[in-house]
């Protein structure tokens, strides 16, 4: 018995799901211009424009007084202060880019400044991810967990790369891949922020650590592994996630271990 969504999540999986509609043909696009030299990446970013005007449009057609927090800080304020919409059309850019079907759609939304609900969009695996505050977090239907697993020597963990520039950054990041590999079962960098989280939330991933993450990155994955059972701190165990832009996701069980790890 597939779980009955509520009328918010109703109106963000639909949101989610027409911009897709677009985007997986603009995805088939790129594929074909793969080979040749001018790339696909100016086609990449009308796609996501494309998809940032879609949501934006759908989601103030169904609730008309929210406001936005969008990429590029075109952020639309709304008449209701405390709601706020948080979304990401297109994360995994690069991915996109080079033909990976590895990307989704991000939609959160903020009450009073805490993540509330969110859905994670995968249209390629047409995986709907989708949880809100206190209902449970589901994939298409079925209700999420996060891992079990306590051994480290069998988790497997999700980071991101950041973006190296800075010399200390870059030392302190290889240091935490060589400290987390050496005791765990692997590290994956899929490139996608928002499905990591989903990741974790499905138990695929047992934990997920980043920094220099932006809100619309992490707002709808907060709240899918909080439903499914999982922690998320900042890099400093506490909740500032947003504010920090850094976050370590996982079990309650694993989540003080890998904290210490990438210390």
């Amino acid at each position: 018995m597939a779980h009955p969504r509520s009328a918010l999540l109703n109106v963000m999986t639909a949101a989610a799901q027409k911009a897709a509609r677009r985007m997986v043909r603009d995805f088939g696009e790129v594929e074909n211009l793969q080979v040749s030299k001018k790339g696909p990446a100016d086609f990449v970013s009308i796609a996501d424009k494309k998809a940032e005007e879609t949501l934006v449009k759908d989601l103030k057609k169904a609730r008309p007084d929210y406001g936005f927090i969008l990429e590029e800080g075109n952020d639309i304020p709304g008449k209701d202060t405390s709601n706020t919409w948080v979304i990401d059309p297109l994360d995994g850019t690069t991915n996109f880019l080079h033909g990976i079907p590895h990307f989704a759609i991000s939609i959160g939304l903020l009450r009073d400044g805490e993540p509330f609900a969110g859905v994670v969009y995968s249209p390629i695996v047409d995986e709907m991810f989708w949880a809100e505050k206190g209902q449970g977090a589901f994939l298409n239907g079925r209700r999420l967990r996060v891992s079990g697993r306590d051994k480290l020597a069998e988790c497997l963990f999700a980071t991101g790369i950041p973006f190296m520039g800075k010399k200390k950054d870059e030392d302190r990041y290889l240091q935490r891949i060589d400290t987390v590999t050496s005791v765990s079962s692997g590290i994956r960098r899929f490139g996608s922020a928002a499905l990591d989280l989903a990741y974790v939330a499905a138990a695929r991933y047992d934990g997920f650590w980043e920094s220099g993450l932006q809100p619309w990155d992490m707002a709808a994955g907060i709240v899918l592994v909080r439903e499914a059972g999982g922690f998320v701190s900042d890099m400093d165990g506490k909740r500032k996630i947003l504010e920090t832009g850094s976050v370590i996701a996982a079990s309650d069980k694993v989540h003080p271990v890998l904290t210490k790890l990438v210390k």
